[in-house]
């Protein structure tokens, strides 16, 4: 029978989150001994067996709390010696009970063996939802990054002030070290404050780590250290990048490793995933690995740590192997365009089966604004039809250049002629001239339907937002197009972007043949936003965690959300226990906001402050649920917006998550 998560939540917090999410100090080569040594001391019958009371009520010494202990990753540098306490309110004074926590794996089961607590849920649940509570249910645990002891509550235990205070005075009397009390929830946080004990949040914890598991997985590929994200031109699949800042993109590659925290929702994370490969940041990883820069190395990023070694002959012998056999073209399904219409489609008649005409992403907009969910709108606009595009490419004599462009020598065997080539093919694509009837007929539906407001030109091509494939940052986007002339021109923009260097390399890697793609555009209004960002319909770090919902956030439009070249504010929010918790606050000092003139300028913001409450993370949660249950209950990946009390969605497609998670 499932156990109540109430008594697994400060565990899967402390254990599961701290290490899944961000890794553990220290492990970055090799798992080493923990500096603490659970279990050394400890009192052992004539059989050699650790002599274990179902509890205690005095913790003397760290021999007694190591009796009672369980480890949570034993002998790794994580190593989370942690045991469950009750502290029965009845009693006067309260008394405490150190539980034997690998006896009782919960609450429940000890309360159960000493007759203190009745059968059933509700006399449980009250003692996480009532001030008024008999028990108090914690956790306390070694943690290594703080190295010290610390203890905590689920993170949708209802505490109050008065609570807290006869945890940490009953603690106090009862225990032999220091202890600090650990927030697990925007609750616990105002709480501490309200009760004057001082609280280490998520965010301090997490901001101390040096390592942060983005894919995990393994690799046999050439280590190749770079200065800049621009320094990419001579990549080839089976190098390992490890680059100094986050790229936007990347072509295909073996792994990486950056210097700089990103996202979980970066672009270059989605891509990871897509190819599954592992991809991870590593504190001053350029100065750990440098004597091994150009050579042959396998690694492999798990939630505990990284280990990066040399490769064996016959690993990279498998690994040249697998680089040679690339995919066939034509081996990835892709959406069949319907090019017999020619007609601009409005967003309120938008629908599933029009992605055949307009991509996967805007007919995804129209589904969810034809869903009419609670407290969600999606900006009106116009999707202009893959046959456009075709239209305009045969008129322009596309398939000759393409042919020519493939015969200049290196083409296919050096990726910084591909480059080169593929930039100056865009160049002549966004001068070819666009028919005055179309780019009439794209001017009149703006002023009519859009009011000439400013509008972002967006792609929406046969290859993104699949199941399949992603696609996510391969294209382009032109951001507040205030005029008929840019509206023309930023079209011809997106057009281009399907020969992206990024994008071509992805489509080969991916055995898509780009004679196959093509692209529509997706006209929307312009929005202001005052926040906004990206939220995953699950726990992306672990699937197990049900009722979740991953959000990060930056103040302004949320372009750089994506880049990942800042970390944004990162959101846990739990459904069912209600618990907001935070990863992490924003560092930006700047947000993007609309200029008057087009386009976009930057602003200067207060770093480190909230970006979203707890109202608005709930409510983002819920437009989340709604658009999962509106695609079948699929787990989305959502791009949003905040303007005013106003929840905006401005795209969802498939959530990707990596092999086997």
């Amino acid at each position: 029978m499932r156990r109540l998560l109430p008594d697994l939540g400060p565990l899967l917090l402390s254990c599961t989150l701290l290490t899944a999410f961000i890794g553990p100090a220290h492990a970055l080569v090799v798992r080493k001994p923990s500096a603490y040594d659970s279990g050394a001391g400890s009192p052992v019958d004539a059989s050699g067996n650790r002599v274990s009371p179902a509890s205690l009520s005095l913790l003397g010494s760290r021999t007694d709390f190591d009796r009672l202990a369980r480890v949570y990753d034993a002998g790794s540098a994580s190593a989370m010696p942690h045991l469950l306490f009750v502290i029965d309110r009845q009693s006067k004074p309260a008394k405490v009970y150190f539980i034997n926590t690998p006896r009782y794996a919960f609450h429940e089961d000890f309360l159960h063996a000493k007759r203190l607590l009745p059968p059933g849920k509700q006399a449980l649940n009250r003692n996480y939802r009532k001030p008024e509570r008999r028990f108090i249910l914690g956790t306390l645990s070694w943690q290594p990054t703080l190295k010290d002891y610390s203890y905590e509550f689920w993170e949708g235990d209802q505490l109050t002030p008065q609570l807290l205070q006869t945890t940490a005075s009953a603690l106090k009397a009862s225990f032999f070290a220091p202890l600090r009390f650990k927030a697990n929830s925007t609750l616990h946080e105002s709480v501490a404050q309200a009760a004057g004990i001082e609280a280490v949040t998520q965010a301090q914890l997490l901001g101390s780590q040096t390592f942060l598991p983005l894919n995990q997985g393994q690799a046999t590929g050439r280590l190749r250290i770079l200065s800049s994200a621009e320094a990419v031109d001579d990549l080839k699949p089976q190098d390992i990048v490890l680059l100094r800042e986050v790229p936007i993109s990347l072509p295909p590659v073996a792994g990486v490793l950056t210097e700089r925290p990103s996202t979980v929702l970066s672009h270059v994370n989605l891509l990871a995933r897509g190819w599954g490969i592992p991809n991870a940041y590593v504190q001053k990883a350029a100065e750990q690995y440098a004597p091994f820069n150009g050579q042959w190395v396998h690694i492999e990023v798990q939630a505990s740590g990284m280990q990066l070694r040399a490769a064996t002959d016959a690993e990279r012998q498998a690994a040249e192997k697998q680089a040679q056999n690339k995919p066939a073209n034509g081996n990835r399904v892709l959406i069949k365009p319907d090019l017999k219409r020619s007609d601009l489609i409005p967003l309120a008649s938008l629908r599933g089966a029009d992605r055949q005409r307009c991509g996967a992403k805007a007919a995804n907009l129209g589904e969810i604004q034809s869903a009419r969910l609670a407290d969600v709108i999606v900006p009106d606009g116009f999707c202009i039809p893959f046959v456009a595009y075709t239209d305009f490419m045969r008129a322009n004599g596309l398939a000759e250049r393409i042919a020519r462009m493939r015969q200049q020598p290196g083409f296919a065997t050096d990726a910084g002629v591909r480059r080169q080539a593929l930039s100056a093919l865009q160049a002549e694509i966004e001068q070819w001239p666009v028919s005055p009837p179309a780019a009439d007929t794209w001017a009149k539906r703006w002023a009519s339907q859009l009011g000439s407001q400013g509008v972002f030109v967006r792609s929406s091509s046969s290859s993104e937002d699949l199941p399949n494939f992603s696609g996510a940052g391969l294209y382009t986007t032109v951001p507040n197009v205030r005029s008929s002339t840019d509206l023309a021109a930023a079209v011809r923009k997106v057009w281009a972007s399907v020969y992206n260097f990024e994008a071509w390399e992805a489509r080969q890697a991916a055995g898509i043949d780009d004679q196959q793609v093509v692209m529509s555009v997706f006209v929307q209004k312009a929005v202001d936003s005052a926040a906004s960002g990206v939220m995953i319909t699950r726990d992306p770090f672990d699937a197990g965690r049900r009722y979740a919902t991953y959000i990060a956030a930056k103040r302004g439009i949320g372009i750089r959300v994506v880049e990942g070249k800042r970390i944004a504010e990162q959101i846990l929010y739990n459904s069912r226990s209600k618990a907001v918790q935070v990863l992490n606050r924003s560092q930006d000092d700047v947000a993007l906001q609309l200029d008057s003139k087009g386009g976009v300028r930057e602003v200067p913001v207060a770093a480190g402050r909230a970006v979203l409450s707890d109202e608005l993370v709930q409510r983002l949660a819920r437009a989340g649920a709604g658009i999962k249950q509106r695609f079948g209950g699929k787990n989305q990946d959502i791009e949003w917006a905040v303007q005013g009390d106003q929840v905006i969605i401005l795209q969802s497609r498939p959530f990707i998550s990596a092999p086997g998670r």
